[in-house]
């Protein structure tokens, strides 16, 4: 695949994450209200960098769509701050858009025990990074998004070189315009953050931004792959009473019914939303099905179907 990298620059506070803004030199001696202020500050300039992104963002959405819509594998790859907010963001997918966890490939520098606590070297180990995401088999349909503050950890960037050799679609998403990751990607999204208020702490506007822009990222692939419809997560998973009582809600404002009726539409359905409005509208369970995979799973493109029948 040829490289098309273009990365977005952005100019903010002097100095990269790992160096010290003189404007924060004595921020120890300051009142509370004014560093926290300045933290909002510099969550306000985090946010505002991950929106000029958006055109970035917008190449990658365009190229992951067709693949995952082929039934491609989602991964998150990274390490520190960066890999557990990339872990943060796609275990939400399964829960908030039903989202098959077998296609979600969730890789943490040293392992699940490298989210309570360090894993000295972990993030250094580029052997192990390329080993772990080949234990995957990496193809064409797969997009893997790796996320580094720096743009240079080595676990990341080899894991990336890796998955995109094998022909996935590899996503870099760095707070620094200049690093390998960047370069290692086939697509790079740079969210350039500058220096953080305490020299090198990424967790601050840096880990806001990459948040950001792997929210905004994965809600609009959902989005466009029919889990979100009218602004609602009609693919949710309903584990609970509460998520009961927001699936019944839902149904009723997108389809209507008495509460006997949304409950048997409900259970018909296993408790999935998106079936139940269907079934709400007079299909069968087996039609729905048939309809869901005639249309991609895209409830609007089933309900105009439907009124176009008559």
């Amino acid at each position: 695949m040829s490289a098309k990298n273009t990365p977005l620059t952005s100019s903010v506070a002097p100095g990269g994450t790992e160096q010290q803004d003189p404007r924060y030199g004595d921020i120890d001696l300051w009142p509370v209200t004014s560093v926290l202020d300045s933290l909002a500050e510099a969550q306000m300039t985090a946010t505002a960098v991950a929106r000029a992104a958006v055109p970035q963002m917008n190449d990658v959405v365009t190229a992951a769509l067709p693949r995952l819509r082929a039934g491609g594998r989602l991964f998150y790859v990274g390490a520190g701050t960066s890999g557990r907010v990339g872990l943060q963001d796609g275990v939400e997918l399964t829960p908030t858009f039903g989202w098959p966890s077998e296609r979600l490939i969730l890789m943490l520098a040293g392992g699940t025990t490298a989210l309570f606590e360090a894993v000295e070297g972990a993030e250094d180990r580029e052997e192990t990074a390329s080993r772990e995401i080949l234990s995957h088999n990496p193809g064409p349909n797969d997009v893997v998004f790796g996320i580094a503050a720096s743009g240079a950890t080595p676990y990341t960037c080899a894991a990336i070189a890796a998955a995109r050799n094998a022909g996935a679609l590899t996503v870099g998403i760095s707070c620094n315009g200049e690093g390998r990751l960047l370069r290692e990607a086939e697509l790079g999204i740079a969210i350039v953050t500058g220096a953080e208020v305490i020299a090198g702490s990424t967790r601050l506007k840096a880990g806001t931004a990459q948040k950001a822009v792997l929210n905004m990222l994965s809600t609009t692939l959902m989005i466009k792959l029919g889990h979100g419809y009218r602004g609602q997560m009609v693919d949710m998973r309903v584990v609970n009473a509460k998520l009961e009582k927001r699936a019944a809600r839902m149904v009723q404002d997108l389809a209507g019914g008495t509460p006997e009726e949304i409950e048997a539409a409900l259970q018909a359905s296993s408790q999935n939303v998106k079936r139940a409005i269907l079934i709400r509208s007079g299909l069968t369970l087996e039609d729905t099905e048939t309809a869901l995979t005639q249309h991609a799973g895209d409830l609007r493109a089933v309900m105009a179907a439907q009124a176009d029948r008559g």
